[in-house]
């Protein structure tokens, strides 16, 4: 895995990344166990807990929650009509895919009432204690977990091999809700169309993305502000994930994909 020694020339200062391969890390440059911020990396472990939520029967995806008219689904498939940031609605729920920070903290706070319980402790029952990760929410469920790339790979991991949802909800949850809608990916651009699971990004045929050009259509995953992305490629059976000291920017569009397509040509 010495192709992964690349990224020291990347633009940050320090970069963590590792390789999955059908569940189990194959690779890893740089340091595993300093904490990084995930950013909104997050939104999967959120939406994750609301997937565990879902089967446990606490919420029901299809319930009420957020603006009129929008749903658990809604929220976690930024089609809720809900803003970027704070303030009211400014579409139609299933109308645009408007991605969207303060709707995942409406998710939280439908998840909170649910399970009269915080959203914190609910995320560490429900996914982090069982993953056996040691992150930290500080703040927004949106954006706010604090951890290691050895736990980011743990996560990365399970969504290769499922133990906390079933199969079947992951594969729902890793398919396009509310096919066709509109929508511009954070920092990159619009796509139309933007397709989103729940929770999770879908690459599909979106151009330019993040990932690379040898991802297949069926990759999902996330990346945030921080410079930090996970993506599984369930075609290729390979995971990969990042975290770095360097906001997301031009740098990351350019080197990110190409790095992609490297561990992609050595791999498969």
């Amino acid at each position: 895995m010495e192709l992964l020694a690349q990224v020291e020339a990347w633009p940050p200062e320090t970069v963590a990344v590792g390789v999955l391969r059908v569940g189990e890390v194959v690779g890893t440059h740089g340091p595993r166990d300093r904490v990084f911020r995930w950013a909104s990396v997050t939104k999967l472990a959120t939406a994750l807990a609301v997937l565990v939520a879902a089967e446990e029967g606490v919420v029901d995806l299809d319930e009420p929650a957020g603006p009129p008219g929008s749903t658990v689904r809604h929220l976690l498939a930024h089609a809720s009509g809900l803003p970027f940031d704070q303030g009211p609605p400014i579409a139609k729920p299933g109308q645009r895919r408007i991605y969207s920070n303060v709707g995942f903290e409406a998710l939280a706070a439908h998840l909170e009432a649910a399970a009269e319980m915080s959203f914190a402790e609910y995320l560490r029952a429900a996914v982090l204690e069982p993953l056996g990760l040691g992150a930290e929410l500080r703040g927004s469920p949106a954006a706010g977990l604090y951890d290691t790339l050895d736990d980011l790979l743990r996560f990365g991991a399970h969504l290769q091999r499922p133990s906390l949802v079933a199969r079947e909800t992951l594969a729902e949850a890793t398919s396009v809700q509310f096919p066709g809608l509109v929508g511009v990916l954070p920092d990159i651009g619009r796509m139309d169309p933007n397709d989103w699971g729940l929770g999770f990004e879908l690459r599909d045929d979106k151009s330019p993305h993040w990932t690379g050009t040898r991802n297949s259509p069926r990759t999902f995953g996330h990346f945030g502000g921080s410079g930090s992305f996970l993506w599984i490629d369930p075609e290729h059976g390979l995971g990969l994930a990042c975290l770095c000291d360097l906001d997301f920017g031009p740098w990351a569009l350019e080197a990110w994909p190409r790095f992609s397509d490297a561990v992609l040509t050595s791999l498969t």
